[in-house]
């Protein structure tokens, strides 16, 4: 397992964060110099069938080494880290055996991982936990992934005693930004299922996720000098206002949990002349999610009568949906994870995820795609850390989804 871990490292200070204003895919350049680095790591393990394609997907094969009818398993994992903090100049930090005490990343800036603001980290006592210096995130969302499909398929190719099936695997750019299976080809990658490795604490398995749209408002106001702007000024920043104020101040991220859904004001710019927001939209319930969008757009028309057609423009468009109709016709590939986490010692946590993943969309793409936990949490800021231990059995479950998958195809 020493070579997961130092896996893990090279790869966390590799900067590769995806680019939203981006018009090019991958949105930017780094990532697919790392799937390049990938792909040559992946040559040198003699993996089969190893490319890079021209829209930065690498793929690869482990070829089975049983004769019997296995299904071919797949085993997904992001390249890009998220823009939503700096993921530049990674440093790494490995703190031994896990105290229990709080941890300062970076006196300077006042970073503490404490147990009292994430509990989290009272179940990793006598752990070693990887974290960041404080400065940027860590990045094991998504190289923890990465890490550990690429260690569970090198223990599979030295172990030819262990029974399998064909297994394909493929790292995916730009997932944080929503379009990591813009250009997937699934009959090419000739996988009757997959799983991504992308989830959060040990034992996560999760085959539920958000419906999710984005919303882009333009406000045009009308700039008349302060003095003389009685019924003349319409203030796009105030109107901007009224619009947030109007939606439900409890359907917001930080008044909600489980299956509730949200509003989520992403960005606000501007100025009295000219205004944008931006939002994200997310409910597990189709009927709830269409209720949002509904709500939005007529408010939106309310008030273009209050201050004249024209004065607000709303640009929605769905971004995915809910993979539960996709996997529960084939429920036995989340059978399977799961008897290959009890098999581990892990117990499984089955849960909704709150957010997105390349799964969700490749379910709809005809590949079911259930996503399995990668160990890190606090994602997508300095607070990220992962533990060894869970990276360790995440490996140890990928190695016991291929063996009994063969094992109970063999009839046995």
């Amino acid at each position: 397992m020493n070579h997961l871990v130092n896996r893990f490292l090279k790869y966390a200070r590799i900067h590769t964060t995806s680019d939203p204003a981006s018009a090019t895919f991958p949105s930017t350049a780094r990532q697919t110099d790392f799937a390049n680095l990938l792909s040559d790591e992946l040559k040198e393990l003699g993996f089969s069938e190893v490319e890079v394609d021209g829209n930065g997907y690498v793929t690869a094969t482990v070829p089975a080494t049983t004769e019997k009818d296995v299904p071919v398993i797949g085993f997904i994992a992001h390249m890009d880290t998220s823009p939503d903090f700096n993921g530049e100049n990674v440093r790494p930090v490995i703190h031994r055996n896990y105290n229990g005490q709080p941890l300062v990343l970076n006196e300077e800036k006042g970073i503490t991982l404490d147990p009292a603001e994430f509990p989290e980290l009272n179940n990793c006592i006598g752990m070693d936990l990887i974290t960041t210096d404080g400065t940027t995130l860590l990045g094991a969302d998504d190289k923890a992934g990465i890490a550990e499909i690429i260690t569970a398929m090198e223990i599979l190719m030295k172990s030819p005693e262990i029974r399998h099936g064909k297994i394909r695997i493929c790292f995916t750019p730009d997932e944080e930004i929503g379009r990591g299976a813009d250009h997937f080809d699934v009959e090419k990658f000739g996988a009757g299922f997959a799983y991504t490795l992308d989830g959060s604490e040990l034992g996560e398995l999760e085959f539920e996720n958000f419906n999710a749209a984005h919303a882009k408002i333009s406000i045009r106001g009308k700039s008349v000098h302060p003095g003389t702007a009685k019924n003349k000024m319409i203030n796009a920043l105030i109107v901007a206002h009224r619009l947030t104020g109007m939606l439900p101040s409890q359907q917001r991220p930080e008044h909600t949990e489980g299956y509730e859904g949200f509003f989520h004001l992403i960005s606000l710019k501007g100025n009295v002349d000219q205004a944008e927001l931006e939002f994200i939209i997310r409910d597990h319930d189709m009927d709830k999610f269409l209720q949002k969008k509904e709500m939005l757009t007529g408010i939106t028309t309310m008030l273009n009568l209050e201050y004249g057609q024209g004065t607000i423009k709303l640009e929605m468009k769905d971004q995915y949906y809910n993979m539960r109709i996709k996997i529960e016709p084939v429920m036995q590939v989340v059978d399977l994870a799961r008897k290959a986490m009890l098999a581990a010692g892990v117990e499984p946590k089955i849960k909704a995820i709150r957010g997105g993943t390349d799964g969700a969309r490749l379910s709809y793409m005809g590949l079911p795609c259930p996503n399995l936990f990668a160990g890190g949490m606090n994602f997508h800021g300095p607070y990220e850390f992962v533990p060894v231990q869970y990276m360790e059995k995440a490996v140890e479950v990928i190695v016991n989804i291929c063996r009994l998958a063969a094992h109970k195809e063999s009839g046995r």
